[in-house]
């Protein structure tokens, strides 16, 4: 262990550099913006589009798919919460968790949600629509699970 100041131990950069400013936060507010990224993949073959999104933790039922005026919008919302008590009712912890995120593709004026097919398994959510369809109004897409 040095006495001396950081400046004269070659250190002084290391430290500077090593701040979250730097480094874009700790591990743990890295892991927590990764989680919330919604990660996705858009395919396009034989005249379709095919579009996959990466959900883990989510259920079918916490996810939505709206086409309207154009866009098609994936939102997924969830609410959990961990209660433990001890024998004589004191809380040793207490958890609440409620998150939503949401995703927009412009796809087109013409496009409803019938054209569209949704599949979620495996924490994968698979929308699959051609790149052309008929003129719609605003509706929701039914998702298999």
């Amino acid at each position: 262990m040095s006495l001396l100041p950081t400046v004269f131990n070659g250190s002084l950069f290391d430290q500077v550099f090593s701040d979250p400013f730097f480094t874009g936060g700790n591990q743990a507010s890295r892991s927590v913006l990764a989680n919330a990224s919604m990660t996705t993949d858009v395919k396009e073959k034989d005249g379709r589009y095919d579009v996959a999104i990466e959900l883990p933790g989510f259920t079918k039922d916490d996810i939505s798919v709206e086409v309207n005026d154009g866009y098609l919008t994936v939102t997924a919302a969830q609410k959990s919460s961990h209660d433990e008590k001890a024998d004589d009712g004191k809380y040793l912890r207490r958890e609440r968790y409620q998150g939503t995120r949401s995703r927009s593709f412009y796809v087109g004026k013409n496009l409803k949600s019938s054209d569209v097919s949704a599949k979620f398994a495996d924490g994968v959510l698979h929308l699959g629509f051609a790149k052309e369809s008929p003129e719609a109004e605003r509706q929701l897409v039914e998702i298999e699970g």
